[in-house]
């Protein structure tokens, strides 16, 4: 009980402990004094007398070891043990973000580690950890689109979206114009400065019922900046095709990333295309579009503090108390 009382204890006026050195001093003077008042003992022949004295006398010096101690807690007092917190206010002009990611069959290739989808939802939980003022949001695609968490302050919760999502309940294909335009809308009725949108694909757009080209059209007339990634390595990777028969086997297939399309998405909006080939260059990509994608951020702190001197302050006067009520009863001098 005592330990946790300590722990996290700061003093307001530490130079008040200094008075503590006092204790060692009266304490040597009490002793002293005692030592020369060692002669004038008086003996009394009375049985009942002389048993009381030597009851007393056991006691004698417990009137000076609680003043002793109740001067040790009010100096503590005095120094004003306290606890502190800070209470931080972040205030700025955030940045809306969508990030628009493809979970077709493809992105589970294995020429990033574990896989596509893998490295590319923890590099998006990093990318969302590192911006706490901003709302985002997450769209998936494959053969069509779907809002798979809506623009949010609520990190942990968008966090938890992202690690949950997984290929296969969506009808596989690459439609990156439906996801570009899902993202779009998402962003539509955002008041914020800068809205922007991370597309990741893998693929060439082959379903949906928008078009690319219509869709960035609709991110132009928003004022919608939209960043495009392109991921996979060169040639062939290893991929996870189901058979006929149900049975799902490793085989290479083509990396088929339509590049024109996403330099044409990023260069007309205002953003920026990139090409990932591994997971460390996927990382670096996140990274460049934080420092382009800056924040407005205003960070107060506010210090609250809360007075622990107050169980001090009782012990103290227990000591008081206890001290005058022995010389008041046990030890009173009658005249």
């Amino acid at each position: 009980m005592f330990r946790d009382y300590l722990e996290n204890i700061e003093f307001a006026y530490p130079q008040v402990l200094f008075l503590l050195l006092m204790v060692p001093l009266l304490a040597g003077w009490y002793i002293s004094r005692f030592n020369r008042q060692q002669g004038a003992v008086l003996v009394s022949s009375l049985k009942s007398f002389r048993n009381t004295s030597s009851f007393k006398s056991k006691l004698r010096h417990l009137p000076f070891v609680f003043r002793l101690l109740a001067i040790v807690f009010i100096i503590i007092a005095l120094a004003r043990p306290q606890t502190h917190y800070d209470e931080k206010n972040a205030e700025g002009e955030g940045v809306d973000i969508v990030l628009c990611l493809d979970v077709s069959g493809s992105m589970l290739a294995q020429d990033f580690h574990p896989n596509r989808l893998e490295a590319a939802k923890q590099v998006a939980a990093d990318f969302v950890e590192n911006r706490p003022t901003d709302r985002i949001g997450l769209v998936i695609f494959a053969g069509e689109s779907f809002t798979q968490c809506p623009i949010t302050t609520d990190h942990d919760v968008l966090k938890s979206q992202i690690y949950q999502v997984h290929g296969g309940f969506i009808v596989d294909g690459t439609a990156i114009g439906a996801g570009l335009a899902t993202s779009v809308d998402r962003l539509r009725n955002s008041k914020a400065k800068s809205r922007v949108i991370i597309l990741l694909t893998d693929g060439e757009n082959n379903g949906g019922l928008i078009d690319p080209e219509t869709a960035k059209e609709i991110a132009k007339a928003e004022g919608v900046k939209v960043y495009t990634i392109g991921i996979g390595s060169d040639g062939y990777a290893s991929t996870p095709v189901e058979t006929a028969g149900g049975e799902v086997v490793m085989q290479q297939e083509k990396v088929n990333i339509d590049e024109k399309l996403l330099n044409e998405i990023a260069a007309e909006t205002g953003g920026k295309y990139f090409r990932s080939k591994g997971n460390e260059s996927l990382t670096s990509i996140y990274k460049e579009i934080d420092q382009l994608e800056k924040t407005k951020i205003e960070i107060t702190t506010t210090r609250h503090y809360t007075e622990k001197f107050h169980p001090l302050a009782l012990f103290a006067m227990i000591f008081i108390f206890l001290e005058v009520l022995l010389r008041l009863t046990l030890f009173k001098k009658f005249p």
